[in-house]
């Protein structure tokens, strides 16, 4: 079973960056990767996904601030979070996606919080 761990999660001011990572315990070249978040008293919600073939989709609140990138080599996947915003609080999820078979993985989650 694959099991997520993210990591760098914490806290930024308003306008600053943050790098998210999610490091798989097995190869994840047969899966979409993704960033979901849900913030308190909201649902999950996806933030931006890159299929195992190196499209990605952004949620519109993201686009253009946030940037889904993957190492297949290292199984590893990262939200580069540029531009931040009180709303952009929450806990950020990855989660793997097989293509091959009906499989997801979630990770624990790890909490980014925006000051203003």
């Amino acid at each position: 079973q694959m099991q997520l761990v993210e990591s760098g999660g914490g806290l930024v001011q308003a306008g600053g960056s943050l790098r998210l990572s999610c490091a798989a315990s097995r190869s994840i070249f047969s899966y979409a990767m993704g960033w979901y978040r849900q913030a308190p008293g909201k649902e999950r919600e996806l933030v931006a996904i890159m299929t195992s073939g190196g499209s990605t989709n952004y949620a519109d609140s993201v686009k253009g601030r946030f940037t889904i990138s993957r190492d297949n080599a290292k199984n590893t996947v990262f939200l580069q979070m540029n531009s931040v915003k009180p709303e952009d609080t929450a806990v950020y999820y990855c989660n793997a996606r097989s293509v091959v078979i009906t499989l997801e993985v979630w990770g624990q989650g790890t909490l980014v919080t925006v000051s203003s």
